[in-house]
């Protein structure tokens, strides 16, 4: 009984040892995350093996385990910017990202965990100066939004691909210029518009207006046509059919006296 202690003791303090390395040697990885390596009394940063997937894993004690998102991540950024003139222009945008799985150790090792500070963010910023510089505050006003997003997209992905990260999109959500810039713009395009639908009222005026004449032109041939073909027989017989129509009209009554200039007859009395 009096050995019982004795043996007790070391028992209980190997069995915390060892629920104190399990823990601090138990890593648990989340959905949509992924671990590197890092190996204290080895090389480091393990870059050249696959990352740490999803779930349970367990390492030395001694060694440590960095996670990273591995999803599609956003990131904003709110620039001032110069146009092609030299008016500051603010420039709202946001990017889709995620770093590429297979180059995670070397991201880590090369870039650290700030990789989106460091990295993404200011070539972001400096493409956006790149591009925007080449156009004016008209045009970024107008019709250039989607050339700027896509220009901006291409001349950042080409730096953060070598980077470790994968660039899916540039989105520009606003851009917004200095208001007496942006009120003279408003005012041209309305005048520009309005010049337009003038142009369109007189070109719609001029083509009634043709037609008219081509309609009328149309009936004097029609009408000169006629009277060429009428002769003075042609119109006797005519003269003759609608004689006989009326005479027989049973509301008529016929009284025929003599004969017209035309040779055709008078006719007298109507009920």
């Amino acid at each position: 009984m009096d050995k019982l202690p004795k043996i007790a003791l070391p028992a209980i303090f190997i069995i915390i040892l060892l629920v104190i390395l399990i823990t601090k040697s138990a890593v648990t990885i989340g959905s949509g995350k992924a671990g590197v390596l890092y190996e204290t009394f080895g090389g480091g940063v393990v870059t050249d093996e696959p990352a740490m997937g999803e779930g349970f894993h367990i390492v030395a004690p001694w060694n440590k385990v960095f996670i990273y998102e591995v999803r599609q991540q956003e990131v904003f950024e709110k620039m001032n910017v110069l146009s092609s003139n030299g008016l500051d222009i603010k420039l709202d945008a946001s990017a889709w990202f995620e770093p590429k799985r297979e180059f995670l150790g070397k991201l880590h090792q090369e870039k650290g965990e700030e990789y989106i500070q460091r990295v993404l963010l200011p070539t972001i910023r400096s493409a956006a100066r790149s591009v925007v510089g080449r156009y004016t505050p008209e045009q970024l006003y107008s019709s250039k939004r989607d050339a700027i997003q896509a220009e901006i997209y291409e001349e950042t992905k080409k730096i953060v691909d070598g980077q470790y990260i994968q660039l899916n999109e540039i989105l520009v959500r606003d851009v917004t210029l200095p208001s007496t810039i942006k009120d003279a713009i408003e005012r041209k395009l309305k005048q520009e518009q309005e010049s337009l639908e003038y142009e369109f009222r007189l070109v719609t005026a001029s083509k009634e207006a043709q037609k008219v004449i081509i309609e009328a032109q149309g009936k004097a041939d029609a009408n000169r046509i006629l009277s060429a073909s009428l002769t003075d027989k042609i119109l006797q017989d005519k003269g003759i059919e609608a004689t006989i129509k009326l005479a027989e009209s049973p509301n008529s009554k016929v009284i025929v006296i003599g004969s017209g200039d035309s040779g055709l007859p008078i006719i007298l009395g109507n009920q």
